[in-house]
């Protein structure tokens, strides 16, 4: 069974920073991509950023790009995310999950009907 533990999140000033962190475990494909997704009240859930078992490779929604980096530490098997220079409309739910499977591209499996997982989500907000 996948597991994803999420830590971090909490309050922020406009231009701060904050990491959010996602413990896996439970994987027996070696193929899965593993993403943050937010949702703030009143909108759709969207796809943050996403990074893929095979090669690495990332994606970052378009109003993240230059601020947010998602990273892999194998080694204590955590995906995290750093957000910089945060804004009061990044304030949302951050969840973490997972898709178990191949995919045509780390931006196509980086979508939120397609993942399989989820962790329980986290509170992040930016505000003075």
């Amino acid at each position: 069974q996948v597991q994803l533990v999420q830590s971090g999140g909490g309050l922020v000033q406009p231009g701060g920073s904050l990491r959010l962190s996602c413990a896996y475990s439970g994987f027996i494909l070696d193929t899965y991509a593993i993403g943050w997704f937010r949702q703030a009240p009143g909108k759709e859930r969207e796809g943050v950023s996403c990074i893929r078992s095979r090669d690495y490779s990332t994606y970052y929604a378009d109003s993240v790009k230059g601020r947010f980096t998602i990273s892999r530490d194998n080694a204590k098997n955590t995906v995290s995310l750093q957000m910089m220079l945060l804004r009061p409309e990044d304030s949302a739910v951050y969840y973490c999950a997972a898709l178990e499977g191949v995919g045509t591209s780390v931006q196509a499996m980086c979508a939120p009907y397609a993942m399989n997982y989820w962790g329980k989500g986290t509170l992040v907000t930016v505000s003075s």
